[in-house]
């Protein structure tokens, strides 16, 4: 996967837990990116209306808003963002709570089974992004 240049936001199918089906039901409701996807599935009615368009579940639009939400961090791009998830950091909120050294070590050992980047994060990057995930306030708002 393609990180999104700065300044842009990742594409639809970019985002953790997104698959082909979903982001093509996305993409007809004229959801292509994950900045569309925070404006449009942020509340709960949001949910329910995208739901309603897409055939998808509001529980599953709920869980996406927050990974793509991830993809704000400063130097998160989509890769980081599944291993993050994968490590069982799903929100802004997870990723602000963590210990630096603790999630790189887990990252390091998801990496090592699942091979999903090419390129693991420096203790110095999981900081960052700590602390860039304090500096952000939550897409979401129910």
């Amino acid at each position: 996967m393609r990180r999104a240049e700065k300044g842009q936001m990742a594409r639809i199918d970019q985002v953790p837990g997104i698959g082909h089906k979903e982001a093509t039901k996305l993409r007809k409701a004229g959801v292509r990116t994950s900045k569309a996807l925070l404006e449009r599935a942020a509340t709960r009615r949001g949910r329910t209306e995208l739901s309603k368009a897409t055939g998808l579940g509001p529980k599953d639009l709920h869980l996406w808003v927050h990974h793509a939400d991830l993809l704000r961090v400063r130097g998160v791009g989509s890769e980081y963002a599944e291993l993050l998830v994968a490590a069982g950091v799903d929100t802004l909120r997870d990723l602000r709570r963590r210990n630096p050294t603790a999630l790189l070590a887990k990252l390091i050992g998801l990496n090592g089974s699942q091979r999903l980047v090419s390129r693991l994060p420096t203790e110095a990057m999981v900081e960052g992004w700590i602390a860039s995930a304090g500096e952000l306030d939550p897409s979401i708002a129910s």
